[in-house]
């Protein structure tokens, strides 16, 4: 057994070892760049998922906010739904007013938590009140004095609604934000019911 070893690694190379050809090479870089692709395609859409999921989590909890502020206050605050067309391409925002003695004006405490948000460009919001979808979002940029859509009063109710996040290009709903009378928010993916993703 020893001496076939050692006749074989007395060899010369270009008996004993054999070289991958062009072709072959080729191959396995084709399958790694394609293994590549496909990775990175899936983490950017779970990366999207998750920035679009946390921005509906923002909104939820900063609505939250509002209506514990409108009791506590004794004032109305509201919601306001806006397109952005001046742009390449047209965007979605909201923004917030509390209702004062002049009218409807941007908040005058906890601006940085009541702060303008705006959403990815793939994204399109559409408000549902009563399970109706209106088209009444109002175009930016806002008026100081812009009425909103959605009041959170300061008695603590809310009119029900939704607002979903829709993929632009083939309209399918990404998340769902439902409440009801009292102001009790539920986040819903795809707009289904899952218990993955309570209420609170």
């Amino acid at each position: 057994m020893q001496r076939q070893v050692g006749a074989w690694l007395s060899r010369p190379c270009a008996a004993r070892c054999r070289a991958f050809s062009l072709v072959e090479l080729l191959v396995v870089l084709f399958v790694i760049v394609l293994m590549t692709s496909l990775a990175t395609l899936n983490v950017g859409d779970g990366g999207q998922q998750q920035v679009l999921e946390s921005q509906v989590r923002e909104l939820r909890n900063v609505a939250e906010f509002a209506l514990e502020e409108a009791q506590m206050a004794g004032r109305d605050m509201g919601l306001v739904l806006a397109v952005d067309a001046r742009g390449a391409q047209t965007q979605y925002l909201y923004d917030w007013r509390e209702r004062r003695a002049e009218g409807w004006r941007s908040p005058a405490l906890a601006r940085e938590v009541l702060a303008p948000r705006t959403l990815p460009a793939e994204v399109e919001l559409v408000l549902l009140l009563d399970d109706i979808p209106t088209a009444d979002l109002l175009a930016a940029p806002l008026a100081e004095d812009a009425a909103p859509q959605v009041v959170f009063y300061a008695s603590g109710e809310v009119a029900p609604g939704a607002l979903e996040w829709r993929a632009r290009d083939t309209a399918e709903v990404l998340w769902r934000l439902e409440w009801d009378l009292l102001g009790r928010m539920t986040m819903l993916p795809r707009g289904e019911v899952d218990d993955a993703y309570p209420s609170r």
